[in-house]
């Protein structure tokens, strides 16, 4: 009979990443405010989501979030008017704000994020090229947006790098000592 050895050991412990410690501190600043926050992704994919999620208690602020990669999606679960993504199309700061705005109210949270845009590597163009990312928050009903131009750093990095930015404009907006 022929035995298999495998070498197996308990994974080394690593101390929590700087992205842990950022979204531990959204979490814990939530918590003590009393307040609830909610995501409507397109380009993340529900990033943002699964990172508040891996921090304990994640569930005392987070009751659903959104992912809305269709248009049809933005409207009908977020209710962001047909004619604002006419005009503006999908990856506008304009959808962004309207993306937190209608999370907020779907989710009945404090706090909505609304995130757009294109990832690539295709779907850019002059005017919008890959890497570029708007970002919608809604705090309490006062909205307020913006766009980052990341640049053509690869699907994943442009993804990354807009969860990067969400909860470090939340620590800003929440004035959350990084």
């Amino acid at each position: 009979m022929n035995e298999f050895k495998f070498n197996v050991r308990a994974p080394e412990h690593t101390k929590d990443s700087e992205r842990d410690r950022v979204a531990a501190r959204v979490v814990a600043e939530l918590i003590r405010r009393g307040w609830h926050i909610t995501f409507a992704e397109s380009c993340t994919g529900g990033l943002a989501a699964g990172r508040l999620v891996d921090v304990p208690d994640a569930s005392r602020v987070l009751d659903r979030a959104f992912v809305t990669y269709a248009n049809d999606a933005k409207h009908e679960l977020l209710g962001v008017r047909t004619e604002t993504l006419d005009a503006y199309g999908a990856v506008s700061e304009q959808t962004a704000r309207a993306m937190a705005a209608g999370a907020a109210r779907a989710a009945r949270a404090e706090i909505g994020v609304g995130i757009t845009g294109i990832a690539g590597p295709g779907g850019g163009s002059d005017e919008k090229p890959v890497g570029t990312v708007c970002f919608g928050f809604s705090i309490g009903g006062a909205v307020s947006s913006c766009t980052v131009p990341h640049g053509a750093l690869g699907r994943a990095a442009v993804r990354q790098a807009s969860v990067d930015f969400v909860f470090s404009e939340l620590c800003r907006l929440l004035d959350i000592e990084r």
